[in-house]
């Protein structure tokens, strides 16, 4: 009799077990100011900064459409207020409703951005320019990943570039868990799109050869992505997509039109996130922190390591008009 029972509930445990390996995005910080997301499945969502998916589960294959910002990403009602230099705590969750933590251990983290056409609320994202403003891989031990430190619930930590000039922004965070990519089509995608408006009166962006489309800047068998050898250490990993934007870092980037824009309203708090204005980092609270500089080495004070791969990016920007650019973003979408 008990065995028969057994039987009958291994299907739910089943579905229990598969629903609780995947997760989401579930709140927001910035500058010490909360913004709560909707759990999954939710008949009316709550306003919120954050669009929300229809599913916990990945997107599978690097040129499907909801590798844009998730599966079924709908709009969202309000947008974040931040500065150049504020401190984003993004917090991971598994399951539907952010009762269990984070299922997943490999893989890296990175975050894009992308300038709305008007209010990010009603920014299609379909043709947005994604630049890459951090990743993080492995730890300094060269097994361990950072994304392992979001199975104790710790948030992901970002910093929004000291020099960013002012204007609506999506921030797509994504993690890509490996664990099932040694084969093409293996690696699972996780984005999630945040809106923001950034105040401020500063006034560099990334260069065109630093931006991408999404679907458009992966493929299946780009390094990073396809990883036969993810399990066989010394773990050698190269990032996906574009380099980390050179303007984040202090290096030279495009200029963006004079604006009069004000700075966004500062909140009042007590809470603190390690991490440097002076460029973007990418760090984990109560955990490691590492600073992002795209083709070189961590800074010397970082006590973690992404084990960045050498890459070139192409500064001769002031030649390139709208017209180059369109160019240059077919050229990105056919190789892909």
């Amino acid at each position: 009799m008990m065995l028969r029972r057994l039987v009958q509930l291994l299907p739910a445990l089943a579905i229990s077990t598969l629903v609780s390996a995947h997760g989401f995005v579930q709140q927001v910080t910035i500058d010490g100011t909360v913004y709560k997301g909707n759990d999954l499945n939710v008949g009316t969502p709550a306003p919120s900064i954050i669009r929300l998916v229809s599913t916990n589960s990945p997107v599978k294959g690097a040129l499907n459409p909801d590798i844009n910002c998730g599966q079924d990403a709908q709009f969202a009602s309000l947008v974040g207020n931040a500065n150049p230099g504020s401190q984003l705590e993004i917090l991971w969750v598994g399951g539907t409703d952010g009762s269990s933590n984070w299922p997943h251990n490999t893989g890296p983290l990175m975050h894009y951005m992308a300038k709305c056409d008007g209010s990010c609320s009603t920014y299609n994202s379909t043709n947005a320019e994604w630049f890459k403003i951090s990743e993080l891989g492995l730890e300094a031990d060269g097994n361990t990943w950072y994304q392992a430190n979001l199975n104790s619930r710790a948030p992901a930590n970002v910093t929004i570039p000291s020099t960013l000039a002012p204007g609506n922004y999506l921030l797509r965070a994504e993690i890509i868990s490996l664990q099932l990519a040694m084969s093409p089509g293996g690696a699972e995608f996780y984005p999630a799109c945040i809106q923001l408006q950034i105040g401020g009166s500063q006034t560099q962006g990334p260069t065109s050869s630093e931006e991408c489309l999404f679907p458009g800047c992966y493929t299946d068998e780009d390094p990073g992505i396809l990883t036969p050898n993810i399990y066989n250490p010394p773990i050698e990993y190269t990032f996906p997509g574009p380099p980390v934007a050179s303007f984040v870092n202090g290096g030279s980037g495009s200029a963006a039109p004079s604006s009069t824009g004000s700075a966004a309203p500062s909140p009042t708090s007590t809470s603190s996130v390690s991490g440097s204005s002076a460029g973007t980092t990418s760090t984990f609270a109560n955990g490691p922190s590492s600073t992002i500089i795209a083709s070189s080495t961590p800074s010397p004070t970082a006590t973690g390591q992404c084990m960045l791969s050498a890459r070139s990016t192409n500064e001769d920007v002031v030649k390139r008009d709208s017209r180059n650019k369109r160019m240059h973003k077919r050229r990105l979408v056919r190789a892909h």
